[in-house]
């Protein structure tokens, strides 16, 4: 279900922004445009939708148009032309008071400046939302400790900004957003004014949270590798235009353009593509109902010297090898008895770089589990096809 969206969203600045709409109707660029008439196309016809509980990633380089975006969807700025619907409401058509209604009770906005005030103490500047909500002191002051200790900051909740580094000071404009409780977030380059140590923390941070709150995130940055970490989603952009919106795996694997290409082609594969993208379905299974005999007959008709044993409900069980199902047969033993343990695991969102070192070291395919559940096998030859292959090498191979 879509959260939020954008069709045809375009900002022209200058003194005639519809003789600018005119222009880019006639497919005019945005250079063309500026050299005519002096006006600069922010965005240009700009479409897409958010789904709920997705981090939508919005990346570019500087005067991508991406910032400006931003301030389009709630309505910073207004638009030359287009519409941005929020549930059923679309907000370029809102009145002053229902924008008011609109930001105050749906969106959150995370600046890359922090935006706090010095002379109130985290706990106030939390709570500053709810405040001018007219929320009850005792209740504000509750959800903001709660948030508070969500980002992390519990027991600083007396402290000012300047007492604060610049990584805890980002805790608290994450904290105050989330105290608001609305279903969205705009994160403006939330995260680039920080140290890279700082930067990879907070990112892992917002991950943790959005397994709790599940918000609807829009994430603005202009680092590649940041928004392959965070984005269910990414559009790229280029001069105020959209030109590639998709997974991780798609921008990488499929570039609708050379500009894309550029993009990605100096990309850590390993950090992006994750053990689901490699992982094998196995092409038998013993169960744990079935004897020794059964499991030698399968593994003989498969070739394979060993067999992965799950229940019912394909929760794995264990490994069993043909020198240890034979033994079992002849000893007339239980197979659940002889079932090997010591094999790595792993979950299908696992990065690849990850599963490295375990790959290293074990004679067995590392199993992938969901719940418990046996998803599929990866072998030590997939990791490493995974790292140094594209999609097109991977076909010629």
């Amino acid at each position: 279900m879509s959260k939020i969206d954008v069709h045809k969203l375009t900002k022209i600045f200058g003194p005639s922004p519809k003789k600018g709409l005119e222009l880019l109707n006639q497919s005019k660029s945005k250079d063309e445009i500026l050299t005519e008439t002096g006006m600069t196309v922010g965005v240009n016809q700009a479409s897409f939708s958010v789904e709920e509980g997705e981090i939508f990633v919005i990346m570019g380089l500087s005067g991508s148009g991406k910032s400006t975006l931003i301030r389009l969807l709630n309505r910073l700025i207004d638009p030359t032309f287009g519409q941005v619907w929020i549930d059923d409401e679309d907000i370029t058509q809102a009145t002053n008071e229902q924008l008011i209604e609109t930001r105050r009770k749906k969106l959150g906005m995370v600046f890359q400046r922090f935006g706090l005030f010095p002379f109130r103490t985290v706990l106030a500047n939390v709570a500053y939302g709810l405040e001018i909500q007219g929320m009850d002191k005792s209740e504000r002051e509750e959800k903001a400790l709660q948030a508070i200790e969500d980002v992390g900051l519990k027991g600083y909740e007396k402290s000012y900004p300047d007492q604060l580094s610049g990584g805890m000071q980002q805790r608290v404009g994450l904290a105050r957003a989330l105290a608001n409780e609305t279903d969205i977030l705009l994160m403006d380059e939330a995260f680039s004014a920080l140290d890279p140590l700082i930067r990879q923390e907070m990112q892992d941070e917002l991950l943790q949270l959005q397994s709790k709150w599940n918000k609807t995130v829009v994430f603005i940055t202009h680092d590649l590798d940041e928004a392959l970490k965070l984005g269910d989603r990414i559009a790229i952009m280029k001069d105020g235009t959209i030109v590639q919106i998709g997974t991780a795996e798609q921008i990488l694997e499929s570039p609708a353009n050379d500009y894309v290409s550029r993009f990605v082609e100096d990309v850590d594969r390993s950090k992006v593509l994750t053990a689901s993208h490699i992982m094998k379905h196995p092409t038998v299974l013993a169960s744990e109902k079935d004897g020794p005999r059964v499991a030698v007959r399968k593994m003989e008709d498969e070739g394979v010297s060993s067999i992965f044993v799950v229940d019912r409900e394909r929760h794995l069980q264990g490994l069993l090898t043909i020198d240890d199902a034979i033994d079992a047969y002849k000893k007339g033993v239980e197979m659940k008895t002889v079932l090997v343990s010591n094999f790595h695991t792993t979950t299908p969102d696992t990065p690849i770089q990850d599963l490295i070192a375990s790959a290293v070291d074990t004679k067995y395919p590392i199993t992938v589990l969901n719940e418990g559940k046996l998803e599929g096998i990866v072998s030590r030859v997939s990791i490493l096809s995974g790292l140094v292959l594209g999609k097109e090498e991977e076909t010629t191979a």
